[in-house]
């Protein structure tokens, strides 16, 4: 479930082109690591880079919002919707930590 919501709020937020190539490479790049961390169950490794590059893409989506946030004579009701939903993204992504790092728990991880 983490990993479809993600998924489809990083789709919508990079659907106006209004964020550059970057904010999509980041995030699709983590979302990758966490299918590797759901098919290989019984593995640290994985559940700990997805951990790792969920707290990462934290601090780099914070950077990619601040610096490209349009002006309001750009700001039409794509980009409005596009924007939000890279926000509710980075606002669900502490829940999605914490979930990930119960799911560590459970695998041994200290």
């Amino acid at each position: 479930a983490i990993i479809l919501v993600h998924w489809l709020l990083t789709v919508w937020g990079c659907m106006n082109y209004m964020l550059p190539v970057s904010y999509a490479w980041g995030n699709f790049s983590v979302l990758a690591v966490g299918i590797w961390a759901i098919v290989q169950r019984d593995s640290l490794d994985a559940i700990t880079m997805f951990l790792t590059g969920l707290l990462l893409t934290v601090l780099t989506d914070i950077i990619h919002i601040s610096i490209f946030y349009p002006s309001r004579e750009y700001l039409s009701d794509a980009k409005r919707f596009s924007i939000g939903m890279a926000i509710f993204s980075l606002l669900l992504k502490p829940v999605s930590c914490y979930l990930v790092y119960r799911m560590y728990r459970e695998r041994g991880g200290e």
